[in-house]
């Protein structure tokens, strides 16, 4: 999860001596300038699905507000180690936590044409890229006020890969990474950026994974990944975001896992191949095509994704049609 450059600058503890811009050239000494970034709550993390336990308390995670006028444009920007997109207050999680958080900002990580950048793993697996969709507990007047609370902040991410199709929706947000200075943009579809199934997630306590890597954030990693077509991933991993005139793209801008100290990882679903939960019925097309170890699949084009909840090593290919 990256602040904006603002909220990051104004949140260090002493001097900072590396520049802005080369924030991920320097993330193994983040800890001696900001203590936060080395203690024992730190995010990201492996998910290892082994150890995951199931915990039928997590609900579905419900949002508000994420569906938008045509006419409303956000503010799309360069902080000089991220994408980030500006989010109206009006959009919030109204369900799947204890209480309400309000949305403040989304943006992506990723890697480079030689490999790939999300931040957290699977059972040791990188994805593509990640979104991290940033939230603060309206019990708090700004974000600002919430970050240093241990309820202050909520974070949604969700995984992408490469698939078979250009994915449209991100496509509204690619298409606009090299003249992203100030400008507005129009995203009817933002809720078309998360995953679908809003119900099967992993959950656990961390921080932010830039500095000042406060150790208030309750993470939710969805379980089904988004898909994006080779040409669009690659579109990330070319962008010049760089503050000074080098033109160097920015690339690799995600932090490594961090060690869990012995925290514990929640599932909303039960992970073991014996107890895998029945595939919906009715007029939806459900297919399970193969098994990666983020488990789920959205394509585009027609109404089609998996949902699993089998062992990510025990079962290699299924196929149900609920049609």
């Amino acid at each position: 999860m990256a602040l904006g450059r603002g909220d990051r600058l104004s949140s260090h503890r002493s001097h900072v001596s590396w520049p802005f811009a080369g924030l991920y050239q320097y993330r193994e000494h983040w800890g001696v300038d900001y203590l936060d970034c080395g203690g024992n709550v730190q995010s990201p993390i492996n998910i290892d699905t082994a150890k995951t336990i199931f915990s039928p308390q997590l609900r579905p995670i419900q949002l508000s507000g994420y569906s938008l006028p045509a006419n409303e444009k956000l503010r799309l920007r360069n902080n000089g180690h991220t994408v980030l997109l500006e989010l109206p207050e009006s959009l919030a999680i109204t369900g799947g936590y204890a209480q309400q958080y309000r949305a403040v900002q989304l943006h992506l990580h990723w890697g480079s044409l030689s490999g790939p950048g999300s931040e957290h793993t699977v059972d040791g697996r990188r994805f593509a890229a990640e979104i991290h969709v940033v939230h603060y507990n309206t019990k708090y007047d700004t974000f600002k006020e919430a970050m240093v609370h241990p309820d202050g902040l909520a974070v949604l991410g969700a995984f992408l890969e490469v698939g078979p199709r250009e994915n449209p929706y991100y496509q509204e947000i690619l298409e606009h990474l090299h003249k992203i200075q100030e400008e507005g943009k129009a995203l009817p579809h933002l809720v078309r950026l998360l995953p679908t199934n809003l119900k099967l997630y992993f959950h656990y306590n961390g921080s932010l994974t830039t500095p000042p890597c406060y150790q208030t954030v309750k993470w939710t990693v969805f379980n089904q990944t988004m898909m994006l077509s080779h040409e669009q991933v690659c579109q990330s991993s070319e962008l010049s975001l760089s503050l000074n005139d080098d033109n160097k793209p920015l690339q690799n801008n995600f932090r490594m896992v961090q060690d869990m100290h012995g925290r514990r990882v929640l599932a909303s679903f039960q992970t073991t191949l014996s107890s895998a939960k029945q595939l919906p019925t009715g007029k939806e097309h459900v297919s399970v095509l193969r098994l990666h170890p983020a488990a789920g699949v959205q394509r585009w084009g027609e109404k089609q994704e998996s949902r699993l909840g089998v062992s990510y090593k025990s079962a290699a290919f299924v196929w149900s049609s609920a049609a």
